[in-house]
């Protein structure tokens, strides 16, 4: 029996009873621990951040990532209470959505929408918002943690999302749900492996990035567009940005700094919301960059 697993799993079905602002203020708390303790994801935070932003000041660019890792914190508090508590309650906390015709206009035409959705504010509200909008599919790898995987699938699931693999199968799930004319949900941001991306501008860097996106759009011809759903004080905005007419480009390298552009669109929309503790930038074109590297004293 998995003790550690049972644990972590009754963990989050009791976070999960919590009302959205209970489970902030205690993601806050979490996040503010964090920071006070300088672990990891602070000094990740703010590698990535010099790197981005080396014109910004050294106090802002301090404050954002400090920002960053207390509302990363709260995200995942929130999604507790998302997964476990019934969607009527989540679309109550659903404040506006701006742009919504860039997805519903695609859905009617019968046309395949893919949303791109960076690891910005709470990216499992609106990966359920998208469900409710029409037929959605979306890669979903099983946690570490097994006794997680009935409450993570159930939470993804419940307003009608199909989850598929991560692998060829899962990815000709995708390509038959543009072709129907449904929605597919992907994070664009995630470093691949090298087999499955190639180097494309971030902020200015050369940076590896998913091949998945260029290889759906050219196999389908589906509609594009950004979105992500942004962290307000009474709730959530969902955001929709349309897609540069780049993204469409038969040439992979002008396609994928298109898509890098997009998710850089996004995160100027909210900074401190982006989950920029992710080692994004662990590969160069020469081989690994090393500069998450921990520095010796």
């Amino acid at each position: 029996m998995d003790i550690k697993g049972q644990l972590a799993a009754g963990a989050l079905k009791m976070v999960g009873r919590l009302p959205l602002r209970w489970s902030r203020r205690l993601g806050s708390a979490v996040g503010r621990v964090a920071v006070w303790s300088r672990g990891d994801n602070l000094r990740i935070s703010r590698i990535n951040l010099q790197r981005c932003f080396p014109e910004m000041p050294a106090a802002e660019r301090e404050k954002l990532a400090r920002d960053s890792v207390i509302n990363t914190a709260i995200t995942g508090f929130e999604v507790a209470s998302l997964w476990r508590q019934p969607w009527s309650r989540a679309e109550d906390v659903i404040v506006r959505v701006r742009n919504q015709q860039l997805l519903t206009s695609g859905v009617r035409e019968g046309r395949g929408v893919l949303v791109l959705a960076p690891h910005i504010g709470n990216w499992e509200i609106f990966g359920q918002f998208l469900a409710t909008v029409g037929p959605t599919t979306s890669l979903y790898a099983p946690p570490k943690i097994a006794a997680l995987d009935p409450v993570i699938r159930e939470g993804r699931e419940k307003t009608g999302a199909h989850l598929v693999p991560t692998n060829v199968r899962g990815v000709r799930a995708l390509l038959k749900a543009l072709k129907d004319g449904g929605i597919v949900g992907v994070l664009p941001d995630q470093e691949p492996e090298l087999s499955g991306g190639d180097f494309a501008p971030f902020f200015g860097h050369p940076t590896l990035t998913m091949t998945l996106a260029y290889n759906l759009i050219q196999r389908t011809g589906c509609k594009v567009v950004f979105g992500f759903a942004k962290r307000l004080a009474d709730g959530f905005e969902l955001v929709l940005l349309p897609a540069e007419q780049a993204i469409f480009s038969e040439e992979v390298k002008v396609s994928l700094a298109a898509l890098n552009r997009g998710v850089e669109s996004c995160i100027a929309e909210a900074p401190e919301q982006y989950q920029w503790e992710y080692k994004r930038f662990r590969r160069v074109p020469e081989g690994k960059s090393g500069i998450y590297q921990k520095q010796r004293r």
